[in-house]
Formats: C-alpha cells, sequence, structure tokens
C-alpha cells in the first residue's frame, strides 16, 4: 500500500510525501540526543529501523499521514510532520512535528507554518474532529509552539516518562477541536 500523493504549500514551507532520499537525514536528525529526549523512541534508530518505518507506517498504515517539511524556497528538506493514530470512529489524531535543519528542533517560522497547513489538513481534508498532542513537561519548544495553533492543555500524566538520567518527567497532552 501507499499513500496518496499531497503536497501542502504554506507561506514558508510545502509538506510533501516523506521519499526514500529523505530517510537517511531524518535519521541522523532523531538520533541527536538533544532532540531523542522529546520522541517516544528513545533509543537510536538504525537505518534498518528507519527503513521498516517508512515501508510499515509511512506507506503502509492509513491510520498515518506523514510529511516532509521543506523550505518552499530552496526546497531543502527541514523536517518531518504528521498525522499518527488516525481513529477514524472518534475523528481524532496524534500531531507530530519537529524541524531537525540547523539544529532547529522547533522554531517560530518553519514550525508554525508547518503546524498550520498540518492541522488544516487534518480538519478539512481529513475531517478530523479532534487534533492531540502528547509533549514531555521538559519540551518547551513544543509547550510554546502548540498554543500559538490553537492548542489547549487537556490534562497531564504525572511522572509517566523516565528521562535518559533516571529522572522522571510529566507527560502533558493538548488537544484542538475542529470548530
Amino acid at each position: 500500500m501507499t499513500q496518496p500523493d499531497i503536497v501542502l504549500t504554506g507561506d514558508d514551507v510545502v509538506l510533501r510525501n516523506i521519499a526514500a532520499d529523505d530517510l537517511e537525514a531524518l535519521r541522523l536528525w532523531r538520533n541527536q540526543p538533544h532532540f531523542r529526549q522529546f520522541f517516544r523512541e528513545y533509543r537510536d534508530i538504525s537505518p534498518n529501523m528507519q527503513q521498516k518505518w517508512y515501508e510499515y507506517v509511512v506507506l503502509g498504515d492509513k491510520r498515518v499521514r506523514m510529511f516532509a517539511i521543506t523550505d518552499r524556497n530552496s526546497k531543502q528538506l527541514l523536517g518531518a510532520c504528521g498525522l499518527c493514530y488516525i481513529d477514524e470512529r472518534n475523528s481524532s489524531a496524534d500531531f507530530s512535528i519537529y524541524i531537525g535543519a540547523d539544529g532547529l528542533y522547533i522554531d517560530e517560522k518553519f514550525a508554525v507554518d508547518a503546524g498550520k497547513l498540518l492541522l488544516d489538513y487534518g480538519f478539512n481534508q481529513l475531517k478530523l474532529h479532534r487534533i492531540w498532542a502528547e509533549i514531555y513537561a521538559i519540551d518547551t519548544a513544543k509547550k510554546a509552539l502548540l498554543p500559538k495553533l490553537g492548542f489547549v492543555l487537556d490534562g497531564q500524566h504525572r511522572e509517566a516518562h523516565r528521562l535518559e538520567d533516571g529522572t522522571w518527567t510529566d507527560c502533558l497532552f493538548y488537544g484542538i477541536l475542529a470548530q
């Protein structure tokens, strides 16, 4: 199975399907320890793991819509974003985003534009009712980004995620509704 070809154009970014050529850059960005601490996948991602993720999740799972984030002008790959765990019955999905280029992670320009495009796609194309995000309390960049996109803090699970240094952090749950 393959995902339909989708191109979403914003002011600063273009979201397009992730291509096989994007995988190594995305893998290397995800493996940076200062990025990895913010992701559910805490282990280093091997090339084989990345390839399987691409084949089984990106291309093969209809409950996932992942996009490469590219600079609208230069076409440079900047990062990735997507809607995961798409639940057709409850019209909801999990929001995911990061900018890997230049070590940005989350910035004021590209991440905001990509986030707006992704929300518009989720609500207007997929007809979702609710989009949610789970982040860790240490992720100050996403704690600043999500409210800018209209998300509100729905709740938290206290000390639900163990960091590499053995300390605990809370999981924060944000949501945004179609209306």
